[in-house]
Parts: structure tokens; C-alpha cells; sequence
């Protein structure tokens, strides 16, 4: 059903894969704001917003563009998504199509609906985003169902301390405090601006008691403190890589966060080298990668001491994403 939080978090988002752009001609949205100029202009009705507006941003060439559209009035209107069918025949008010005709064009350049909006579904969750973070994709929730799972049947990773490297929005360490029963995590940035957008979505959903934030730079912050587990969603898109990356990702989120090195590797490689210095035994290290990577990821895992059984798991598309080690 289109109104799912599963079908959003599952479905909307943007995949960090490059891939070659087909070019899109942009469409005018005079028709809209033109009917302002017409003797009896025709009232414009959720209904007829909705429908006019997934027209315009399957023309311009929009991931989802039902979703995107909801999302965008939803926002203006100041409702759940939800209300805009409950409420279908409602009219819109000026100002609030002026509003919306301003979000929609920018929607259309393929400026980031989620930062639009200020906020991205994750997990069940919905949470703060602006373009200091990277948004939340749904192969980031593999990483955190497969530590909701793991802890619930290892009886040792029951009540698990968490290191969360590069938190972002704070997407993993919030998902995995309200999901993980007495679960604790210190999750580290090294952009003082996410972790103040991390630090309210983990006061917003009430787990800001169970998250330690941290400034620092991979390990750094942690010192020589030890983990049940071990997580990251680091940079990994490689430098060949950048140039095919969607113009929506590679041009407004933040490329601290999305860009891993000459080959994508540049953090993943210290955070298996380090790992089993902030590990417990027993404990887990579970990184996301780029499905490219998995070969190489596996190498890094496999020559790295005090790791063993190094695999690697797949995402909701099943392409190859999270590598998972455990300590020894």
C-alpha cells in the first residue's frame, strides 16, 4: 500500500550506486501558478495537486514521483501523508500553493525531497535531516536488522554496548537503542554539524539517555575502550565511482560522507585494521560497503588479526552491502 512506512523507507530512496543519468528536459510549472491570472481559475483540490504534480515529476524524470509529491504536501498542508486521502477534495489556499509550487520546482531540479521536507523514514522512524547528513537508505536498515536479530538469539550480546563510527543523523545508533533491549551506544562524527542533527533525532525519539555523541575521526574518539559491537556506514564511493553518481546525490548531500578514496576503501581499510582493538570476545564487526566491494572488503577482513568468519550479507535489492566479522 502506497501509504506504508515500508513502502517509503524500502522504496523512495536514492541507492548509493553510480550509474549512468538518462537526460531529462524539465517542464514548465507555469500551468500551475498561471491560473491565478484567469478570470475564474479552477480551485485546486489535494486531489488535483497530487495528480498534476506526479505527472510533472515522472516528466522530469523523479524516483517515486507520487511519493515525492505526497511528501511535499503533506509538508506544506502540515499533515500526516495519510490525511491528503481523507481529505481529498480540499481546497488548497494561496499561499500554501505558492509554497508548494516553489517546493515542487526545486523537487523537479532534483534537489533532495527528504531535505525539503527536513526529515527521512528510516526503519519506522522519522528522522531530522538537513545537508549536513547523508540520508538514510533502506540498505542501511539491513546493518541494523541484522544487530536487532543477532543480539536477540546471542545470549553474550544481550544489552550490548555499541560503537556507531560516522553516526550521520544518527540513524543507526537511534534505530538500534529503541530496538535493542537495554542497548547502549556511543556513536562519533567527525562533522560537529551531524552530530548536533544526530543528537536531536535521538532526543526526538526519546533514546537520548541510551547515545553517547562523540567529535573525532574514526577510532579516535573511543580511545582504548571495548565494544560488543562494532558498526559504520562509512564513505565508500570511489573515486571512478563519483562521476556516475546521481546528480541529486553528488550535488547536495554532503560529500564528507560519501566519498571513500581512489578506490572507496580509504575508511573501510582502517576500520577492519582497528576493529579487534575495540572489540570484545565475544564481538562483531559489521560494516555497510558498496556491492563492488565485496572481494575486496572479504581480503581486508580475512587478513586482519583477530577477526574470523568474515561474510557478507545482502540488502533489501540482494546485492551484496554489509560485511560482517567477528572477533577472536
Amino acid at each position: 500500500m502506497l501509504l506504508d512506512t515500508e513502502f517509503v523507507t524500502r522504496h523512495y530512496r536514492t541507492p548509493l550506486r553510480a550509474h549512468p543519468q538518462p537526460h531529462r528536459q524539465t517542464r514548465t510549472i507555469a500551468t500551475m501558478s498561471q491560473t491565478q491570472h484567469h478570470e475564474n481559475p479552477p480551485v485546486w483540490t489535494t486531489r488535483g495537486l497530487l495528480t498534476w504534480t506526479t505527472k510533472y515529476f515522472d516528466k522530469n524524470g523523479l524516483d517515486n514521483p507520487r511519493l515525492a509529491a505526497e511528501m511535499l504536501l503533506a509538508h506544506v498542508i502540515g499533515v500526516q501523508r495519510l490525511q491528503l486521502y481523507t481529505d481529498r477534495d480540499r481546497p488548497a489556499h494561496d499561499l500554501e500553493r505558492a509554497m508548494f509550487r516553489n517546493l515542487v520546482e526545486r523537487a523537479a531540479a532534483h534537489e533532495p525531497v527528504d531535505y525539503l521536507v527536513g526529515y527521512a523514514p528510516f526503519f519506522s522512524l522519522q528522522l531530522k535531516v538537513d545537508a549536513t547528513v547523508l540520508i538514510p537508505r533502506p540498505s542501511t536498515e539491513t546493518l541494523v536488522e541484522h544487530v536487532i536479530q543477532h543480539a536477540r538469539r546471542s545470549p553474550e550480546f544481550h544489552a550490548p554496548v555499541v560503537a556507531d563510527i560516522g553516526t550521520g543523523s544518527g540513524a543507526i545508533a537511534v534505530a538500534l537503542a529503541r530496538h535493542v533491549p537495554n542497548c547502549r551506544v556511543v556513536a562519533t562524527d567527525v562533522s560537529p554539524d551531524a552530530l548536533k542533527v544526530a543528537a536531536a533525532n535521538a532526543d526526538a525519539l526519546d533514546v537520548a539517555d541510551r547515545i553517547e555523541f562523540r567529535a573525532g575521526d574514526l577510532f579516535a574518539p573511543l580511545k582504548t575502550e571495548k565494544f560488543r559491537y562494532v558498526i559504520s556506514n562509512p564513505p565508500y564511493i570511489s573515486e571512478d565511482e563519483w562521476s556516475r553518481v546521481p546528480a541529486n546525490v553528488r550535488e547536495y548531500e554532503p560529500p564528507l560522507a560519501l566519498r571513500g578514496g581512489l578506490d572507496g576503501l580509504q575508511f573501510v581499510r582502517p576500520l577492519i585494521k582497528s576493529a579487534r582493538d575495540h572489540l570484545e570476545h565475544p564481538g562483531q564487526l559489521v560494516i555497510e560497503i558498496a556491492d563492488s566491494q565485496k572481494m575486496a572488503a572479504l581480503q581486508l577482513a580475512d587478513n586482519a588479526t583477530g577477526l574470523a568468519n568474515p561474510h557478507v550479507i545482502a540488502d533489501h535489492e540482494g546485492l551484496p552491502r554489509t560485511l560482517i566479522a567477528n572477533s577472536v
